[in-house]
């Protein structure tokens, strides 16, 4: 028997962290129709666009509240009063699951500290979607959110991650993707990607090929895109760039240099711990 935590008259007072769909209304679960239509409070990043969708879903639009990347912080403290009265308040993205590149972690940190419930309503993910039908190694994966606008960011970025050996997932905006995907192979190496474009949409399409075969690739830069990027094959070195990356992060943590060296070598392709250590008494 499947265990219903909510009545389908009303809702206990919590925050629902409800995910809605990416672009296919069918993939909006019962149980989220049901928290979206009897919340008191729902928190949207654009009021006006999740106006839209509650209308194409037959959800009757009310106690809508701004609550977007710019106002986060501010609006943090109205909401956990709102709980505190003892309302129910649902917090949506624009699509897919908040808080994945999209506003609520302040507001969630937030309600843990004061004690109040957080549900979450899961649905659709546009990394795990995109992870499902790619052809690329699902696990282990890091999702990076949207790529930092700073190319140095960007590279710092790749850096730290590509050395882990695991998949790289992220965002892209349509004017910025080749530049980002021709930079991921300059960092990263000649790894197989996948991009993801208009995920559960008509125009669905996965593009697989190589981060060095871009000039091969035939995207479309029309609407919104997932990119997936695989592991380095299993006889590829990692950089020494990417190695440096790690090892600035591990000294963060703390550690003899011999300690430092064995922990950077567990989680890089090609590299031993004397190899590491070697590189780190010549910096």
């Amino acid at each position: 028997m499947i265990e219903q935590n909510e009545s389908e008259e009303s809702l206990r007072p919590a925050l629902y962290v409800v995910a809605t769909p990416l672009g296919n209304l069918g993939d909006l679960s019962p149980r989220a129709f049901h928290v979206l239509s009897a919340a008191d409070v729902v928190l949207a990043e654009d009021t006006r666009r999740s106006g839209q969708l509650f209308h194409r879903l037959g959800i009757p639009a009310h106690g809508f509240v701004s609550f977007h990347e710019h106002n986060e912080d501010a609006r943090t403290a109205h909401v956990i009063e709102t709980l505190q009265e003892g309302k129910s308040v649902a917090l949506i993205s624009d699509a897919g699951t908040p808080l994945m590149s999209d506003p609520g972690f302040t507001l969630v940190r937030e309600c843990r500290r004061e004690g109040l419930d957080v549900v979450p309503v899961p649905g659709a993910s546009a990394p795990l979607t995109a992870l499902s039908a790619s052809g690329i190694p699902p696990l282990p994966f890091t999702f990076l959110g949207f790529l930092p606008r700073k190319v140095s960011e960007q590279k710092r970025l790749f850096a730290t991650h590509g050395a882990t050996g695991a998949t790289l997932v992220f965002f892209e905006r349509k004017n910025r993707l080749m530049e980002s995907l021709a930079l991921a192979h300059e960092c990263l190496g000649a790894r197989d990607v996948c991009v993801c474009r208009e995920l559960t949409k008509a125009h669905e399409d996965f593009i697989n090929g190589n981060l060095a075969e871009l000039d091969s690739l035939e995207v479309p830069l029309l609407g919104e895109f997932t990119i997936v990027v695989g592991p380095p094959s299993k006889n590829e070195r990692a950089t020494q760039d990417e190695v440096c990356a790690l090892l600035e992060r591990e000294r963060e943590a703390g550690g003899k240099p011999r300690q430092l060296a064995r922990r950077v070598a567990d989680q890089v392709q090609g590299w031993s711990s004397k190899d590491v250590y070697a590189l780190l008494n010549s910096l």
